[in-house]
């Protein structure tokens, strides 16, 4: 590995980072937004998903914080040598995995909850005439297929982080 080649890498997992940092703008939004639908739509049941959709809302304002504590840090300095850029690189690479772990407490879970609510109430405003089942069969297929599919999705991104620490400490061990 070459001082480019870690820099270059560094300044990628950063823009990964920075990419993340900001699609998680998007939670509260959603949340938001599925949270006054569902208040609009169903208004009989207002008094029993009020607290849930608010729980999933301030949570997810919460998370936006978690979320961005600590990871806005200083790039690396252009003049900086082999070690410091092997250095930063694994930093960048062990705040990937902190944001990660970050994701699936503060940005997942509320996602989840307001999903999982909106579901509910779906299913309580449904009448034998005018059913969940079979219609709603799919929405649910997918869900689960996308709750399924976004925890296998972090824990094989973790297990390539962990990868690429490993890798930089055999190149770290070449070195000396």
């Amino acid at each position: 590995m070459t001082l480019k080649l870690i820099q270059r890498t560094a300044r990628d997992l950063r823009i990964r980072i920075r990419v993340k940092l900001l699609a998680a703008l998007g939670g509260p939004f959603v949340i938001g937004l599925v949270s006054a639908y569902s208040m609009r739509e169903f208004a009989p049941l207002r008094h029993v998903l009020y607290p849930y959709f608010a729980l999933a809302l301030a949570w997810s304002i919460a998370g936006l914080y978690f979320l961005n504590r600590g990871m806005w840090d200083p790039a690396l300095p252009p003049d900086a040598g082999f070690r410091t850029g092997l250095e930063f690189c694994r930093q960048e690479i062990t705040r990937q995995q902190n944001l990660i772990r970050r994701q699936l407490v503060w940005f997942f879970p509320p996602v989840v909850l307001t999903i999982g609510v909106f579901v509910s109430a779906l299913v309580m405003v449904s009448t034998p005439e005018r059913g969940l089942f079979p219609a709603g069969l799919p929405f649910l297929i997918a869900l689960a297929v996308w709750i399924g599919g976004y925890v296998i999705l972090r824990i094989r991104e973790r297990r390539q982080l962990q990868g690429e620490i490993d890798e930089l400490n055999e190149v770290e061990e070449l070195e000396r």
